[in-house]
């Protein structure tokens, strides 16, 4: 299985509790290599292996790079998790840079795209009825005004892209599922200019609370199983009631 932006909150966990299910990882990072390597500790003391890949998904180079590593070194893979995305500062849409826009979609959405041809080019050679899992936000439904609307957006572009690329590879036993999670206790909150955002948004969400990265993990993990076998072209809500 490869988890895109492995390296921590979802990300890490979702790669440690498919380890647990018996998965052997590979973990794509951008940036930071020391936790990474932990959660690649973590794994292999389970008996899993994981091999890690730096490769930025927003750079289409670094796309095909990835997946010429994993062909070379790997070999077949069962599921891709595309999971790195970023949100940018939050605010008014009317604050928000060209700049940031345009590397939202870069990362969340054209590197997802570019992330899935290759993985599918994978599923082909190998033989491979895999699964592709695109990490979406609830923020698609809410839009996520006077926050992050261009993130919502770009959010909304993949589920788009779920549903039809679900459609169109369904007949050769390949699934494309999506997960939106809700508020997550990870460290997006910090890295888009308000770390104190979970205790504002808390009372909002119907469970009273955030979730924890190992409760999105197991539903990211059940995707990709036997369990969910006839689930395709659906985004799932894990997000406390909302």
């Amino acid at each position: 299985m490869l988890i895109t932006g492995a390296g921590r909150g979802i990300g890490a966990a979702t790669a440690l509790a498919a380890a647990r299910s018996g998965h052997d990882l590979v973990l794509n990072y951008s940036r930071d290599g020391q936790a990474v390597r932990g959660v690649a500790e973590s794994i292999r003391a389970m008996g899993r292996k994981a091999h890690i890949i730096q490769a930025d998904v927003g750079q289409a180079g670094d796309v095909q790079r990835m997946f010429n590593e994993i062909e070379n070194e790997v070999g077949a893979l069962y599921a891709l998790v595309n999971n790195a995305g970023i949100t940018g500062p939050i605010g008014p849409f009317m604050d928000t840079a060209d700049a940031t826009i345009e590397q939202v979609f870069r990362v969340n959405v054209l590197g997802a795209m570019q992330c899935a041809r290759e993985a599918l080019a994978n599923f082909g050679r190998h033989g491979t009825r895999g699964v592709i899992v695109n990490i979406s936000s609830i923020a698609a439904r809410t839009g996520s005004p006077g926050e992050y609307v261009h993130y919502a957006a770009s959010k909304a572009a993949l589920e788009a892209f779920t549903l039809g690329l679900a459609k169109e590879v369904a007949a050769e036993g390949i699934r494309v599922c999506g997960l939106a999670p809700g508020s997550t206790l990870t460290g997006i909150h910090a890295a888009a200019g308000e770390p104190d955002r979970p205790a504002r948004i808390a009372p909002k969400i119907p469970l009273g609370r955030l979730a924890e990265p190992a409760e999105i993990a197991e539903a990211i993990v059940w995707l990709t199983s036997p369990s969910a076998s006839y689930i395709t072209g659906t985004t799932l809500a894990c997000a406390g009631g909302l």
